[in-house]
């Protein structure tokens, strides 16, 4: 598909289409809409700013590529003034008192914010079905779980409610509902995009990233966003991807894939036929493809779960009701806390909460905790020395098709064993898009750490070659 926001950049400039009509048509189509991706409207803010690149186009100024060009927000990420609620009940009433770096730089650049999405509470979830909004709905299937925990994002993208959104990619969680809508996400090289002003759910691995229709969309709101912040410690200076760089693959020789992930007696048949489909016709192009080793998906979905549910139990400990969300009272200040992250706060990130405080607990930090931190050593070291010998990884995004909804919820260990093919990328904290060819549920592209612009190069190439 082109560039949706070329078009429209194109339309507007010449005159083709107000700003003020096109934010009008996105905001009725998510009102209207039924599959739950709303969680606020931000209606107001995007009109008033919808005529101001009206005004300055009548007025024969220049407007920016990315200036009034309609896009949706994980209700994860502090805006001010909005309602941040990270689909909690907790914070279903806090209203953001600044605004996330990432999306003031959109902001800066002339995007209009239309809505809030509907996410996990908290980013607890592969399925979007653990938020007081109730379930998404997938974009192709209403039976079936939007995936998660972006999955407000990847669906508005989807039935191009927005033009791009932007998600938040812990273990997969931008890349796995974009598979399930269709679409394309990508969790950028970890530090290339700050965090600050994203709600933290497993610091070290977070991960601010766009979902989009096309590469090129991927390019530009990845350029915008980009960048070293003073307020995020972890973030570096990274070069711009130019339009022209990914349009020549000449330099990909050789690309790898897990061979225990297609093994696998977890991988659903035909995810696994069209993933072995696809490695030939790459082959076919004269690209050599090469099997590689790596940890089994017990051991990566334990190490990540094991790390991210530590990390969560200590950055959640500040919601108690004291400083902002919604507190209950009760007979003292320790039963205060109790109930009111007890009755406020979803099973999932109950569940999560538990299983990191017990793992950070003495007697089990050792045994456990500082195992995991061992083990994702060990993964990053193994990614190096892979990354020597081929250019590209690829994998299939998931080990199967969407689930209907309501069955996650019964089985949260199926949930945590679904992510076995994105949290080992992220545990390496390497750049990994989804692309919407290959399988039902598309392709993972993996790249070294900072190599952000191979992988986008590399998905310019599968899509005229899948």
């Amino acid at each position: 598909m082109e560039s949706q926001i070329h078009t429209i950049h194109n339309k507007l400039v010449n005159k083709e289409i107000s700003c003020v009509k096109l934010v009008t048509e996105k905001l009725e189509l998510l009102k209207k809409n039924t599959h739950n991706t709303v969680n606020n409207l931000l209606e107001d803010t995007a009109l008033q700013l919808a005529k101001k690149v009206d005004t300055k186009i009548a007025n024969g100024e220049t407007i920016g590529l990315l200036e009034g060009i309609p896009f949706g927000i994980k209700d994860v990420y502090m805006v001010a003034g909005t309602y941040t609620t990270a689909s909690s009940n907790l914070l279903k009433n806090y209203k953001s008192a600044y605004t996330a770096t990432a999306i003031q730089k959109l902001l800066d650049a002339g995007a209009i914010p239309l809505v809030k999405e509907n996410c996990d509470s908290f980013g607890h979830g592969s399925s979007s079905e653990n938020t007081i909004f109730g379930a998404v709905k997938n974009a192709k299937n209403p039976e079936l779980v939007g995936g998660g925990s972006s999955g407000g994002s990847a669906v508005n993208v989807a039935k191009n409610y927005t033009v791009f959104s932007i998600g938040g990619d812990t273990g997969g969680s931008i890349r796995q509902p974009a598979g399930y809508n269709g679409i394309y996400g990508l969790k950028p090289t970890y530090g290339r995009i700050s965090r600050y002003g994203i709600m933290a759910y497993a610091s070290s691995t977070d991960c601010v990233g766009p979902i989009a229709k096309s590469i090129e969309d991927i390019r530009i709101v990845l350029n915008t966003m980009s960048g070293k912040d003073v307020k995020d410690q972890t973030t570096y200076a990274s070069a711009e991807i130019e339009q022209n760089a990914i349009l020549n693959s000449d330099t990909i020789k050789t690309i790898g894939y897990f061979k225990n992930f297609i093994e696998s007696e977890a991988i659903d048949k035909k995810i696994k036929n069209d993933f072995l489909s696809a490695i030939n016709k790459i082959k076919a192009k004269g690209i050599k493809v090469k099997e590689l080793d790596f940890f089994e998906s017990d051991t990566l979905v334990s190490t990540y779960y094991t790390l991210a549910m530590a990390e969560t139990a200590s950055n959640l400990s500040r919601l108690d009701g004291t400083n902002y969300g919604n507190r209950i009272e009760a007979d003292n200040l320790k039963e205060s806390y109790s109930v009111t992250r007890s009755e406020n706060l979803s099973e999932e990130t109950k569940r999560r909460i538990v299983g990191g405080n017990q793992v950070l607990s003495q007697g089990f930090s050792d045994e456990i905790y500082l195992k995991g931190l061992a083990l994702r050593d060990q993964i990053s070291q193994n990614f190096e020395n892979d990354f020597k010998e081929v250019d590209i990884i690829i994998s299939p995004v998931t080990p199967m098709t969407p689930p209907k909804i309501g069955d996650s919820l019964k089985d949260p260990l199926a949930m945590y064993l679904s992510d076995a093919y994105t949290v080992g990328f992220s545990l390496g904290q390497l750049p990994t898009l989804t692309v919407p060819q290959g399988t039902e549920t598309g392709l993972q592209i993996t790249a070294a750490k900072d190599n952000d612009e191979l992988v986008l190069k590399f998905a310019n190439f599968l899509k005229d070659t899948i």
